[in-house]
């Protein structure tokens, strides 16, 4: 669903790449990434899925284990294509079952969409080497940040058009229903 008729190749979607690739600037051909060998992605992916139910990464903050997951999913690469959405929405389900209950509200998509450099930057940023990311956790938590205050905004928004139009729809009542609903009040019936 993801990549429905969006890939070149309809054989894609829903399995692992059986291709070696490269995340690349699609105008300037720079490569900006050289994901694992495609011979790795299985077992590389078994060990995600491994890592995410273990009890380690399930004492994490559950922000913080998405961030850990979204990174290591799109470095492993699994697909051709769609990575990137596949990370968004699995992150999205790690949230929701760590109890992070958005009312599905919540779409990290806005944001990494919003600014593509930005985001293809902060996976850049992690030191292959040290694998420290915290560059990366950063711009992540960022995001779920924005992403969570712009559902705030949504929410306040619409409570006060529907207390807004609760208040013009609201009839007033006459001095003499008041005192009718005052009767009824004080003896129960008229």
């Amino acid at each position: 669903m993801l990549t429905k008729d969006t890939l070149d190749n309809p054989g894609d979607p829903g399995v692992y790449r059986d291709r070696y690739v490269v995340v690349a600037n699609g105008l300037t051909g720079e490569v900006f990434f050289r994901p694992p060998k495609n011979e790795d992605v299985p077992r590389l992916t078994r060990d995600l899925v491994k890592w995410i139910n273990s009890e380690g990464a399930k004492e994490l903050d559950p922000i913080m284990a998405a961030g850990i997951f979204h990174y290591e999913f799109v470095r492993i690469h699994p697909f051709v294509d769609g990575n990137g959405r596949a990370a968004r929405v699995l992150v999205t389900l790690i949230l929701y079952l760590r109890g992070f209950d958005t009312k599905q509200f919540f779409c990290l998509d806005d944001y990494y969409d919003s600014d593509r450099q930005s985001y293809y930057g902060a996976l850049q940023g992690v030191d292959q080497r040290t694998l420290d990311l915290t560059n990366w956790l950063e711009y992540f938590v960022e995001g779920v940040n924005v992403s969570i205050e712009e559902v705030k905004k949504r929410v306040t928004k619409l409570s006060s058009e529907r207390l807004r139009r609760a208040r013009e729809g609201q009839i007033a009542l006459t001095e003499r229903q008041m005192q009718i609903v005052q009767f009824v009040n004080q003896n129960g019936r008229i």
